[in-house]
C-alpha cells in the first residue's frame, strides 16, 4: 500500500525519546499523532498515511463529488506545514515533524519495513517502541480510487491507476460523474449510508433518471433507531427512488452480460429470489473491507478470519494472548457453552414443570458478543494485563472494537484512548511523568463505544441524523457538504474557493 510518512523526532528533557509510529493519517491516525505531540514533547511520532502522498482524502464527500461536478478538488486536503516532507534517508537525523513518501511493505513487533515510492530508491525500515495501527478499510467500489476489489467482484471499466496525486483523484471523480450523467437508469446495491446518499444525490441532481435502491435487509441503517430508517425511506420516496427491501443481489448474475458489448441496452441482474432488475449503471455499496493485511501477515492470530477485523483489548492494544492465557479463554468458553446447553436442556424437558416462581430463561437472555458476557467477564482480567503485542494499538475501521460503528468520529475517540495509553506506558516504564503537572493515571484507559451517531444526506439539502438518541431531519444542506469545515479542522482556516485547488 502506498503511504506518505510524517515524522516527528522531538528531543527529550525528562527521559529518553520513545518512537511512536502511527500507521494511517486519516481521521483516527491524525488525531492520535496530535494527542501524542500535544501532551508530550519527548515522544518521537512517525505519522504514516495510506491515502495520498501530498493530500489527505476527505472520503465522506466522495459520493457527492462522484455525482455532482465542480467540487471534486475539495475532497483532497493538503497536509499543513507542521509536517514538511523529507526522504527516508533523512529520517534518522530529523528533529522535527517530517512527512516521507514511502510504501509500507510489512510490520514486525518493533519495526516497519518501508519501500520508497521514488524510482531507484532503496528499501528502508523504521524501528519503533509503540505503534498505532489506523489504516482503516478499503472503500466500496464506487468511491474506491485505489480499485480494491473483493473476491468475486466484477472488474469495472473505470479503474484508472491512482498514485495518490490530487490531479489523479480529481480525474477519477470526474470520470465517475460522466458515467452517472450518461446512465439512463442506476441500480444502487446497499442500504447503508453510502448507498442512500448515492441514490438520493443521483435522484436529486438527475430527477428524470430511474434510480433503484436494493437492500438485503428489511430495514435501512439497522444499527440506528427505527426512526432513522423511516426518515431515510421517506426521503428516498420523496425523490422517486424505487426502494426494494429484503432482497439480496445474486452476485453470480454479475458475471453474465445480458447484452452484447457496446450495446445501448441496460444491464440485467437478478436477486437471489429471482427478481430481475435492469440498469445502465450498477453501484455496489455493500460495505468496506478492513485493511488489516499487514497485521495478518505479522501474526495470523491477530485478525479474525471471518470478519478481517483485528482483535483488540478495551485498552485498544492488539489482542494476541500468550499461550498460557489462551487456556483461560478456552476454559471460559467451555463454561459459557455448558451454561447455554444446561438452559436449553432444561427448557426442552420442563415445559409443564416450570415453577411459577422461577420463570424460564431463554437463550436470548445470554448475550454472545456483549462486552458484559460471561466469557469476557472471565477472560478480561487476564487479557487486560497480557498480550503478545502490548506495544501495538489498533483503532478505527481495522479494529473489532466491541460493536462500535465504523465511522470517522469513532476512530477519532479510539485514537485518543490509544495515544493516552501509550503515554501512560511510557511514563510507567520510565518511572517519571510525561510532563510537569500531567493528569495521566498509571492505569490504562479502557474504551467504551458511545451511543450510535450518524448524519445521512437525503439529496442536496435534506439530511437525517441521530445524535445522543435524538433523531431529526434538517434542510440546510449545501452542495459541497461544507468542505471548508474539514479544511479548517486540518489547520487551514478561512480557506477560499481558490485555495482549495492546492
Amino acid at each position: 500500500m502506498s503511504v506518505a510518512t510524517e515524522v516527528s523526532d522531538m528531543s527529550s528533557t525528562s527521559f529518553p525519546t520513545k518512537t511512536v509510529v502511527v500507521l494511517g493519517g486519516s481521521y483516527g491516525g491524525s488525531r492520535a499523532a496530535h494527542v501524542l505531540m500535544e501532551i508530550s514533547d519527548s515522544v518521537g511520532v512517525f505519522l504514516t498515511s495510506n491515502d495520498v502522498p501530498r493530500h489527505r482524502n476527505h472520503v465522506y464527500n466522495f459520493s457527492r463529488y462522484a455525482v455532482l461536478a465542480g467540487h471534486e478538488h475539495k475532497a483532497f486536503i493538503p497536509y499543513n506545514n507542521n509536517f514538511p516532507s523529507s526522504s527516508l534517508s533523512d529520517v534518522s537525523s530529523c528533529s522535527s515533524h517530517v512527512r516521507v513518501q514511502a510504501t509500507i511493505t510489512s510490520i514486525e513487533n518493533n519495526r516497519i519495513i518501508l519501500s520508497p515510492n521514488l524510482p531507484g530508491s532503496q528499501q528502508s525500515y523504521l524501528d519503533f517502541d509503540y505503534a498505532i495501527y489506523a489504516l482503516g478499510s478499503h472503500l466500496p467500489q464506487p468511491i474506491d480510487l485505489w480499485s480494491h476489489r473483493k473476491e468475486g467482484d466484477v472488474k469495472s471499466s473505470l479503474e484508472p491507476p491512482y498514485g495518490g496525486m490530487k490531479s489523479e483523484g480529481i480525474s477519477s471523480l470526474q470520470e465517475r460523474q460522466k458515467r452517472v450523467e450518461a446512465a439512463r437508469s442506476v441500480l444502487v446495491v446497499g442500504g447503508g449510508a453510502l448507498g442512500i446518499q448515492f441514490a438520493t444525490d443521483i435522484a436529486a441532481i438527475y430527477p428524470h433518471k430511474r434510480v433503484t435502491l436494493l437492500h438485503s435487509r428489511h430495514r435501512l441503517l439497522p444499527k440506528f433507531d427505527h426512526a432513522v430508517h423511516e426518515e431515510a425511506l421517506q426521503g428516498l420516496q420523496e425523490l422517486n427512488v424505487r426502494v426494494i427491501l429484503g432482497e439480496r443481489l445474486d452476485f453470480e448474475s454479475l458475471q453474465h452480460k445480458s447484452t452484447n458489448q457496446g450495446s445501448s441496452e441496460p444491464r440485467l441482474v437478478r436477486t437471489v429470489s429471482g427478481r430481475e432488475i435492469s440498469a445502465d449503471l450498477l453501484l455496489l455499496c455493500t460495505g468496506q473491507t478492513p485493511n488489516t493485511a499487514l497485521l495478518r501477515d505479522m501474526d495470523p492470530r491477530a485478525v479474525s478470519p471471518d470478519t478481517g477485523l483485528a482483535h483488540v483489548l478495551r485498552t485498544m492494544q492488539l489482542c494476541v494472548p500468550p499461550p498460557s492465557l489462551e487456556l483461560h479463554k478456552f476454559q471460559a468458553d467451555d463454561v459459557l457453552h455448558c451454561l447455554k446447553k444446561l438452559i436449553l436442556d432444561t427448557e426442552e424437558g420442563s415445559d409443564s414443570e416450570s415453577s411459577p416462581s422461577s420463570p424460564s430463561i431463554t437463550p436470548v437472555d445470554i448475550p454472545t458478543t456483549s462486552p458484559s458476557s460471561s466469557t469476557e467477564t472471565l477472560v478480561e482480567p487476564y487479557l487486560s494485563e497480557k498480550t503478545l503485542y502490548p506495544n501495538i494499538f489498533v483503532v478505527g475501521d481495522a479494529a473489532d472494537a466491541f460493536d462500535a460503528i465504523k465511522a470517522g468520529h469513532t476512530s477519532y475517540y479510539q485514537a485518543e484512548v490509544a495515544a493516552r495509553n501509550i503515554l501512560r506506558l511510557i511514563s510507567r516504564s520510565e518511572k517519571v511523568g510525561i510532563t510537569a503537572g500531567d493528569k495521566l493515571d498509571s492505569e490504562l484507559e479502557e474504551y467504551a463505544p458511545g451511543p450510535p451517531a450518524i448524519k445521512v444526506t437525503l439529496g442536496i439539502t435534506k439530511s437525517v441524523y441521530e445524535v445522543d438518541g435524538v433523531v431529526g431531519t434538517r434542510n440546510n444542506g449545501v452542495e459541497d457538504l461544507n468542505a471548508a469545515v474539514m479544511w479548517a479542522s486540518c489547520g487551514m482556516r478561512d480557506v477560499s474557493e481558490e485555495d482549495m485547488f492546492m
